[in-house]
C-alpha cells in the first residue's frame, strides 16, 4: 500500500472503529500491515489488500507496540 492512497483515511478498525496507521516494519521477513495503537492490534495486508476481519488481527507485547509507534511516527 501507498502511505498517501486516499483509502487509508477511511479504512478502520473493525473492533474500535478508530483509525489505522500503515507501517512497514524493516527486515527481510517483515511485510506491511496496518496498526490500530489504542488496542495493540496489527491487521495483516496481504497482496495489497487489508484483512481487516477482527480473527485476522493478532494482539502484538508491549514490547512491539514500542516499535511500531516509532514507525508509524516516522
Amino acid at each position: 500500500m501507498n502511505p498517501d492512497d486516499p483509502l487509508l483515511r477511511i479504512l478502520a478498525c473493525p473492533l474500535d472503529k478508530g483509525p489505522l496507521h500503515l507501517v512497514r516494519p524493516d527486515g527481510p521477513e517483515a511485510s506491511e500491515a496496518l496498526y490500530n495503537p489504542r488496542l495493540h492490534r496489527r491487521y495483516p495486508v496481504v497482496d495489497g489488500i487489508p484483512q481487516l476481519l477482527p480473527s485476522s488481527g493478532e494482539q502484538v507485547s508491549d514490547e512491539e507496540h514500542e516499535i511500531l509507534l516509532k514507525q508509524v511516527a516516522r
